[in-house]
């Protein structure tokens, strides 16, 4: 989810022929890009009806469900056939639940893998259709398109089990975008722990930043595609039993 100097270069060679999408550079920082509260939401924000669903605040989830001992995890990017099915086996190992944030290409190629993280008890997260992180700097309507073709391509590959949050590529949230995704039931989804992993830092520098900065809140970002991950896996091999041994639970971020 933070924005990685450099930007996105697989994602880019991946999608970006055949959507004609642009990525755009930026400077902002995690802060920024999480920066706004519900009462700058744009009233102009609209979206078609989901049928039986309850629109959820617009303000930027960080929390988790199970309390001041709850921690999040979630996992962004994919899925991915190599790694998403190896941190599946982890977490069904130590018998936590995540929450992953697919983006909808990657969800459109792989739908088996969607569904085993529904099968396993996992919820989906809406990370746009490209992983666009300028896209707060883009039209509304840009901003729309890649929210709820995001959300019909996941929704489809994970047999009509829809997202229940939704994760702006980069920290990239506007007032209108909040609110488009929480109309639809998709609570807008921070993070309080970036774990640094697509930067491949190493092991024991993945683990040494979960510890050093779970004070600062529960939700912790990590990653299950755009190159090897390693890392993160063994790092979650190593995180998952360490914290449940310090007394934390694992649940998911509030709606």
């Amino acid at each position: 989810m933070a924005r990685h100097s450099g930007g996105r270069g697989w994602y880019g060679k991946l999608i970006g022929a055949a959507l004609g999408v642009t990525m755009l550079a930026t400077g902002a920082s995690v802060w920024t890009a999480q920066a706004g509260d519900a009462d700058d939401a744009s009233p102009e924000a609209t979206a078609p009806a989901r049928p039986g669903v309850k629109p959820v605040s617009p303000t930027i989830a960080h929390a988790s469900e199970k309390g001041k001992r709850g921690v999040n995890i979630t996992i962004d990017d994919g899925p991915d056939p190599k790694w998403t099915p190896q941190m599946l086996d982890l977490l069904r190992e130590n018998g936590v639940k995540a929450t992953f944030c697919m983006v909808g290409t990657q969800a459109q190629a792989n739908p088996d893998v969607v569904k085993k993280v529904v099968a396993a008890g996992h919820r989906l997260c809406d990370h746009s259709v490209s992983h666009n992180t300028g896209m707060d700097k883009d039209t509304q309507a840009y901003q729309s398109q890649q929210i709820l073709d995001a959300e019909r391509m996941i929704t489809k590959a994970s047999g009509g089990v829809r997202p229940m949050y939704y994760r702006a590529p980069g920290g990239a949230f506007t007032p209108y975008s909040r609110k488009l995704a929480a109309d639809r039931g998709m609570r807008p989804l921070g993070w309080n722990v970036d774990t640094k992993d697509f930067e491949r830092p190493g092991t024991d520098a993945i683990v040494a930043t979960v510890e050093r900065e779970l004070p600062n809140g529960p939700t912790l970002l990590f990653h299950d595609a755009g190159g090897d991950r390693t890392q993160t896996v063994e790092a979650l091999r190593r995180l998952l039993p360490q914290l449940k041994a310090q007394g934390y639970t694992f649940g998911f971020p509030v709606r």
